[in-house]
């Protein structure tokens, strides 16, 4: 069974103030002449379709736009996944309508946990369809009081779904989670990805997965694969900020035999415009040829340069920040510590903070307090995107 997968569209992205849905679009034409190219027998989302709960209407017709194409026009097979910037409830609206057709869209778990079950000529496929859920959510579907981190939720729904494999059967596993090679926490690769919890709390431990022979997740924008080549991550069609500037985007094509062995390669999509850094002198730059990529210009300039974002943008329309390198001998202490903060964790911002206006180390109480509190908005914030 050839599969392809693909993850973290983001549809309705905003970049620095900038609406990402002409790029989303030249993105998306590439990628569905691929599949028509391609006739794969199933499409896999593992999540993060929108960029938000709420949605603008442009992101919401380039969905429907597509998945009636891919689904309707060319007849291959939709598996998808809410992630934690979807809306659970929009998702799931006419996904039971849209079943008869080849569109399959988990946005919310239950017990039972059935599997999408597509055949080819060596017979069926699991899909094992999991969306992003907040710990919280599992400890109360299981009643369960031990489940307090991502891990111990995973676990838990691993261990629900091996109960009932199929071992007859061939196993996909999706999902949408931050998946290190033994559980250990880990930064993200992106700025555009919030995380999911505080403190190492929201890291699964990829062994988890050896029960499938195959897991596609979504979440990490990087593609990559996490202890096992068989883990892997899509990463998303396009670079959502300049973190992203060396990821190779694009998507994966699985080949699943018989046997459950599988072979994997990725293809490259190639964007209507790039993100990248440029610097230089300004003088210099505004001798180059007019570029549309999105930038983020660094001025070498030690002086200082009058509207510089104006003058950058005759060169690079499409300019999303400009700065300026500021001498190390013109930076107090204090600036060049908040600039190497800037790359900290919350916890580790905390703990700087708390030095700062203390001169003492945080106890492991006032961590946790801390802990507990941050933890609290992330979930507060995720509730309210669902009302």
């Amino acid at each position: 069974m050839k599969l392809i997968h693909t993850a973290d569209w983001h549809l309705g992205k905003l970049v620095q103030g900038v609406y990402m849905t002409e790029d989303q679009r030249f993105i998306l034409d590439q990628f569905v002449s691929d599949i028509a190219m391609e006739q794969p027998d199933v499409i896999i989302i593992a999540g993060d379709l929108y960029d938000r709960a709420v949605p603008p209407t442009e992101a919401v017709d380039l969905l429907d736009q597509y998945l009636a194409h891919i689904v309707l026009d060319l007849q291959i097979p939709v598996v998808a996944i809410s992630g934690n910037h979807d809306s659970p409830g929009r998702l799931r609206f006419g996904s039971q309508m849209m079943q008869g057709q080849g569109l399959y869209i988990v946005s919310e778990l239950n017990q039972q946990m059935e599997p999408v079950v597509i055949h080819d000529e060596y017979g069926a496929v699991h899909f094992h369809l999991v969306p992003y859920a907040e710990p919280g959510s599992i400890r109360h579907l299981f009643d369960d009081e031990s489940i307090k981190t991502h891990h111990d939720a995973t676990k838990a729904i691993v261990n629900q779904i091996e109960s009932n494999l199929d071992q007859d059967a061939r196993h996909v596993f999706v999902g949408h989670l931050f998946a290190t090679p033994k559980g250990e926490e880990r930064h993200n690769t992106s700025e555009s990805e919030r995380p999911l919890a505080i403190g190492g709390a929201e890291h699964v431990d990829a062994s988890l997965f050896e029960p499938f022979h195959y897991t596609a997740l979504g979440h990490l924008h990087q593609a990559h694969f996490v202890g096992n080549e068989t883990v892997r991550y899509a990463g998303s069609p396009l670079k959502y900020s300049i973190s992203e500037e060396n990821h190779q985007k694009g998507y994966l094509i699985v080949e699943l035999a018989d046997d459950g062995n599988v072979e994997i390669e990725k293809r490259l999509l190639e964007p209507k415009r790039d993100m990248r850094r440029v610097e230089g002198y300004l003088d210099d730059l505004l001798q180059q040829e007019v570029n549309d990529d999105y930038v983020f210009v660094r001025l070498l300039d030690e002086e200082a340069v009058q509207f510089p974002m104006e003058r950058i943008r005759s060169v690079y329309p499409n300019a999303m920040h400009v700065e300026r390198r500021i001498p190390r001998s013109e930076r107090p202490e204090r600036a060049v510590q908040q600039m190497e903060r800037r790359r900290l964790s919350d916890m580790e911002l905390f703990r700087a903070f708390y030095q700062d206006v203390t001169g003492e180390e945080a106890s492991s109480d006032e961590e946790t307090i801390i802990r507990d509190a941050l933890h609290q908005v992330m979930t507060d914030e995720s509730s309210t995107k669902e009302r």
